[in-house]
């Protein structure tokens, strides 16, 4: 018997199903569905992407190993009031607590398109207040330009780590 997340589509090649919003019920898909589109397959084009110099300082082990990296989970995101930038974020740790970190990224990111991602943060930061709300830690992102345009993408790591998973 074949799990109701699989789908068969030849004899020994199974498929993942997805479900629908409509009533839990597995989507159909036909075997040209699921194979990549040319589009996802073309390779991305790095040529007009200018990336920062690396730092010429060096941090010693000890320094580093200081700051806490940890996997976070996304509870709830929100615009912050009165600012155009800034998100606040309530996350999941993994200490029990739920953690507020703001992060100007508004400009990258909707609130919406955060909730449940898995993060990465530093962790052990002095707590900062920004509009008056404190924020108590950093989320980590990758900042590049494409010709002008600055982009920044939120770190996000696949959702089976845990909360609270410490990085090295």
């Amino acid at each position: 018997m074949i799990p109701a997340n699989l789908r068969e589509i030849k004899p020994g090649f199974l498929i993942p199903t997805l479900k629908s919003g409509k009533g839990g019920e597995a989507e159909k898909e036909t075997p040209e569905a699921s194979e990549p589109s040319a589009e996802a397959a073309a390779p991305i084009d790095f040529s007009n992407v200018v990336i920062e110099p690396l730092f010429e300082d060096q941090v010693d082990f000890d320094t580093f190993s200081r700051s806490d990296f940890r996997a976070v989970k996304v509870l709830a995101c929100e615009a912050v009031p009165k600012s155009k930038k800034l998100l606040k974020f309530v996350l999941d740790d993994g200490s029990g607590n739920e953690r507020v970190i703001l992060s100007g990224i508004h400009e990258y990111y909707e609130p919406d398109e955060l909730a449940g991602k898995t993060c990465i943060a530093i962790t052990n930061l002095p707590p900062r207040k920004m509009m008056g709300i404190e924020s108590c830690g950093m989320l980590i992102s990758a900042v590049h330009h494409e010709g002008e345009e600055e982009k920044l993408h939120l770190l996000m790591v696949d959702p089976h780590i845990p909360a609270g998973a410490k990085l090295y």
